[in-house]
C-alpha cells in the first residue's frame, strides 16, 4: 500500500511510552497498526448503528434498557480486552 509522509502532534508521554515498547522497530509501523486497529474499531461502530437503525425501522424504537444492557456488555468487554492486552507477555 503507498505510504504518505505527514506531520503529527502527539503527547510525548504517549509517544516515549510507544518508543520503550517498540524499541528498535518502526515508529512509523507501530502508529500505522494503531491508526488500523483504531479504524476497524470506527468502521465496526458504525456497522452496529446502521444496523440499530435497521432494526428500529423495522421493529420500532429500541427499548433504553436494551441499548444500557448492550452498552455494559460492550463496556466489560472493552475492560477485559484491555486487562488483558495490559499484561506483559500478552
Amino acid at each position: 500500500m503507498p505510504k504518505q509522509k505527514l506531520t503529527l502532534t502527539l503527547d510525548s508521554e504517549n509517544v516515549e511510552h510507544l518508543r520503550s515498547l517498540v524499541g528498535a522497530r518502526s515508529l512509523s509501523a507501530a502508529v500505522d497498526s494503531a491508526v488500523q486497529a483504531y479504524l476497524a474499531r470506527l468502521r465496526h461502530l458504525q456497522a452496529v448503528d446502521e444496523w440499530l437503525v435497521e432494526m428500529e425501522r423495522a421493529h420500532g424504537p429500541i427499548p433504553t434498557q436494551s441499548l444500557e444492557w448492550a452498552a455494559r456488555l460492550v463496556e466489560n468487554w472493552e475492560a477485559q480486552r484491555n486487562a488483558r492486552a495490559s499484561k506483559p507477555g500478552v
